[in-house]
């Protein structure tokens, strides 16, 4: 059965690999290692929760305890969303460029 974890000790995990990632320009898995390891978790568990908070994140819903977000935390997940939102977009406009330029290369028997 697996343990639980407190919300508390999850958000220390989350923050100490951002702090690893920045300090040794490292991945998130290289740093959910080095992480894993001090807390005596699997990397795997750490890097779990880290895409936890990152969905939570883009989609609006950040569960901070005793912490309510700023009006420009609000903002920059906004913007993170309406990127996202923008490359999904854009890629399927590149798709359909795509194909249409291979129609247009295509000979036609008329």
């Amino acid at each position: 059965m697996p343990k639980k974890y407190s919300p508390d000790f999850k958000e220390r995990a989350i923050r100490m690999v951002e702090d690893h990632q920045r300090v040794h320009a490292s991945s998130v898995w290289s740093a959910a290692e080095a992480v894993g390891q001090k807390l005596g978790i699997s990397a795997h568990t750490v890097r779990g929760w880290m895409k936890q908070a990152r969905k939570k994140l883009l989609s609006g819903d950040v569960s901070v305890p005793g912490e309510g977000r700023s009006a420009a935390q609000e903002r920059i997940a906004q913007l993170e969303a309406e990127n996202l939102e923008l490359r999904r977009a854009n890629e399927i406009l590149k798709s359909a460029s795509a194909f249409f330029a291979a129609e247009l290369d295509r000979p036609t028997t008329r």
